[in-house]
């Protein structure tokens, strides 16, 4: 191996290094850091605002800060009252008429039961006694074994949720530490935003500082424009929801349509986590006129989805449609329920990363030109 190669390889080795120290260190600080990390980022997408505010408005930071801070939760608070509000009012009608929901399920329950199950285990009995006593004594055997095996299961399934309990009602005292911090880390980041910038900018090389700029612009931008991307999808759900269940004339159709825009976010199951249960119940009671209109509109959400979400999402962010589809897919099968923002998350990264030529400045340093 000549110099040349050497040195290549060399490089090679130092970029991968860096790479991999910063993923790994990364990772470690915001396990300690997060709601910093969480504050920096409710910063970041407050700053226009902010800006605005101190501009425009005359107004000093502090106050400007204060203010849109104040908006923000003062808002989410009134969205929260709003559905604690409706899911009060639908706890009141589901117990006025739950009780004939149960009704009507236990009588579906026990005439299946009558015609269905009882004459099959009928039949297999006949066909047991009909057997010789060794084979007969095999198979209550198995079945026994079979028996213990899902009691087993099932009660260290049972004990697994009784062990999370306590680590459940911990989170809570946490989470309000966490709240807290992340407020008070917004105020401060906001307010000393670009004295921030300045003193970071002091110690990086000139080179350096305009390739991170660009790299910052350009994130900005794929970031503002992924989560815009979202709130689009999940507002689209929830509008196409709220208008299918004021036509099914269904009660509570405000709160039922915020919920399912929220649990839309979720991959795989998504929106059937509400609507399998519920159609196949309405199928149950007969109820057919509700459970087809909500077969139909739940058909559309999954329709609407899957053609809306890769050219939304490549829209906003500026990558292909096809990049864009890749990425959710190759995100929820490497992370799961996560992978639904990291996957596209990355891809803007990548992207942003050849578009200001950083990847290029890279392979020309590991080249040696």
């Amino acid at each position: 191996m000549n110099t040349i190669h050497f040195n290549r390889l060399l490089r090679f080795f130092i970029v991968i290094s860096l790479i991999v120290f910063t993923i790994i260190a990364s990772f470690y600080l915001s396990s300690l850091l997060y709601p910093f990390l969480f504050a920096w980022i409710i910063a970041f997408f407050m700053n226009p605002i902010v800006n605005f505010l101190q501009i425009h408005a005359r107004l000093p930071r502090v106050i400007a800060v204060l203010i849109v801070l104040i908006f923000i939760f003062g808002l989410l608070a009134s969205l929260l009252t709003l559905l604690i509000a409706q899911l009060i009012s639908g706890a009141n009608y589901f117990q006025e008429t739950l009780p004939d929901y149960i009704f009507h399920l236990v009588g579906f329950i026990e005439d299946w039961l009558t015609k269905t199950v009882i004459p099959f285990f009928q039949e297999i009995g006949r066909y047991l006694n009909s057997l010789p006593d060794n084979q007969q004594e095999t198979i209550t055997t198995k079945i026994n074994e079979l028996g213990t095996s899902i009691a087993g299961t099932l009660a260290n399934l049972l004990q697994t949720l009784l062990t999370k309990i306590p680590a459940f009602i911990s989170w809570f005292p946490n989470a309000a530490t966490v709240f807290i911090f992340t407020i008070a880390g917004t105020f401060f980041i906001s307010k000393d935003w670009y004295k921030l910038k300045r003193m970071g900018g002091k110690y990086l090389p000139i080179h350096f500082k305009q390739s991170g700029m660009k790299v910052y612009l350009e994130l900005r931008k794929a970031l503002f424009g992924f989560f815009r991307a979202q709130l689009t999808l999940i507002t689209i759900t929830a509008v196409i929801v709220l208008v299918g269940l004021i036509i099914l004339r269904v009660e509570y159709a405000l709160a039922l349509a915020f919920i399912i825009g929220l649990i839309d976010l979720l991959p795989y199951l998504g929106t059937g986590i509400v609507f399998i249960p519920w159609i196949s119940y309405q199928f149950i009671v007969e109820n057919y006129y509700l459970g087809i209109g909500l077969a139909v509109l739940y058909l559309i959400i999954i329709v609407q989805r899957q053609l809306m979400e890769p050219k939304i999402v490549s829209t906003n962010i500026g990558i292909s449609p096809l990049a864009s589809l890749v990425s959710i897919f190759v995100g929820l099968q490497l992370f799961g329920l996560f992978g639904l923002f990291i996957g596209p998350l990355v891809a803007v990264i990548i992207s942003t990363l050849y578009k200001t030529e950083v990847l290029k400045s890279i392979w020309l340093y590991i080249k040696g030109d």
